[in-house]
């Protein structure tokens, strides 16, 4: 990427040229986005470098966490363009956040990233227009959460027909492009639309009621993994909650914010926002690390408006990862002995973004017969990484081939998540390492509700 020279004296309409020209003021809107106050806090001291999996892949400083910082910086001031260079590093990042556990700085460097993303993609927005499948995932489909389970409605009945596995054994799924023909294999069976209808909206507490909470059920997590919010639903009302099923909750917003698209994003959580409200409930429970992490950050991300700032700040402190909550609540009795070998891969936005790692481990080991083998590196991120392994998907799989290393190591029979991502991307490893006779994915809700 060459420098170019700041120019001022620019007209607004140049403020922000087309992507492959130069952004060369400093002073526009767009630019100002950029926090130049965390930017300098990087103090470009390496320890970032050995926990970020891009740079491990390639030893590039341009694919470590202090070289894209110094990109921003670049941009920020002018003296680098907003191009596809740009672009190309900022979205060769995993967006893992395992840098910012080991940043001694403290530099957040996830909101730097969802920043610098914003302002690729408004600034490709002034030049072309966008993709008719990008236009069609963000603005037609997730933020409508009957399109999302409508669409569940067609996988489940493609899946009931028996036209996923026809697919697979005729060879017909290679005409699919590649990333989607392995991930397919990693899909499981989602539920019917009669079963989803028929969930009701609350679901008493088992003994003395101690909370009321809301469950967030997503979007792709209420019709992919259906039955993993029923279970953390049964476990919380094991544990003494009343649990709310609020219908007009959607999609959370992360996919959003970290493809660029904060406007979407804002949108999705101000619906989010009031319709806990409205319910009123103690606590807003997760079980998905990636989304648990935006509904955390919903006070960043209307800093500074004084119609949401406040409301948003309200919401983020009631939100609590089914981990979590379970953890600081009485002791789940369990009804059976599980004698396996289990290993624990830390979701990167639980673990780095949300500070979650003891609660998990806590009650895996809760389990009777349950045996915890910590692999090397738990928190190094498996590769999914939201629509990472869709949109980066070579880069992806080196990094979960390295990461199935690590667990053939623990001889585990499970590898237990946190995540929905996390979940579909280690069973996507066991089937390319070849070990589906002797080891299972599964998310730690749907593990403890199989134990009770």
């Amino acid at each position: 990427m060459s420098a170019e020279p700041k120019t001022p004296n620019r007209s607004a309409a140049d403020a922000c040229p087309p992507l492959d020209g130069p952004v060369k003021t400093a002073n526009n809107g767009l630019l100002a986005r950029f926090d130049m106050d965390e930017i300098l806090n990087c103090m470009h001291c390496g320890f970032c470098l050995p926990t970020c999996p891009t740079y491990v892949q390639t030893g590039l400083e341009t694919s470590s966490p202090r070289g894209r910082i110094a990109l921003m910086k670049g941009v920020a001031t002018g003296q680098l363009p907003v191009d596809r260079e740009f672009e190309r590093h900022m979205n060769a990042c995993l967006g893992c956040r395992a840098c910012e556990t080991a940043c001694p700085a403290g530099v957040p460097y996830g909101r730097l990233l969802e920043t610098a993303r914003e302002v690729v993609q408004e600034t490709k927005n002034l030049t072309e227009k966008p993709s008719a499948l990008r236009n069609l995932v963000f603005k037609h489909v997730f933020p409508h959460p009957q399109r999302v389970k409508r669409l569940g409605n067609l996988l489940w009945g493609a899946q009931a027909l028996g036209l996923h596995s026809l697919a697979d054994r005729t060879g017909l799924i290679k005409i699919l492009p590649r990333e989607m023909a392995e991930m397919q294999r990693s899909v499981g069976t989602v539920a019917s639309p009669w079963k989803r209808k028929q969930r009701p909206k609350a679901m008493k507490a088992e003994g003395t009621k101690l909370y009321t909470v809301g469950l967030f059920t997503g979007c792709i997590m209420d019709v992919m993994f259906f039955e993993t919010n029923q279970a953390t639903a049964r476990l919380l009302t094991k544990a003494g909650c009343d649990v709310v099923f609020i219908e007009e909750q959607g999609c959370c917003g992360a996919m959003h914010a970290h493809s660029g698209e904060m406007s979407g994003a804002k949108e999705l959580a101000k619906r989010n926002i009031e319709a806990f409200e409205r319910a009123g409930v103690d606590f807003v429970i997760n079980n998905a690390g990636g989304c648990g992490a935006a509904l955390k950050e919903y006070g960043h991300w209307f800093k500074g408006d004084p119609a949401w700032e406040t409301k948003a700040k309200r919401f983020a402190a009631k939100n609590r990862d089914a981990n979590e909550m379970l953890a600081a609540l009485p002791p789940l009795a369990f009804g059976k002995t599980l004698p396996v070998k289990a290993t624990y891969q830390d979701s990167c936005h639980l673990a780095h973004g949300q500070g979650v790692r003891n609660q998990p481990r806590q009650l895996l080991r809760s389990i009777p017969g349950l045996e915890l083998v910590e692999m090397r590196q738990p928190d190094s991120c498996c590769g999914s990484a939201g629509t990472y392994n869709l949109t980066q998907f070579d880069m992806s799989m080196q990094i979960l081939d390295d990461k199935m290393e690590q667990v053939k190591e623990t001889r585990a029979d499970l590898i237990v998540t946190s995540n929905p991502g996390c979940l579909l991307q280690m069973k996507q490893g066991i089937i390319r390492a070849g070990l589906q006779d002797r080891m299972e994915a599964v998310h730690i809700m749907d593990l403890l509700d199989r134990v009770l």
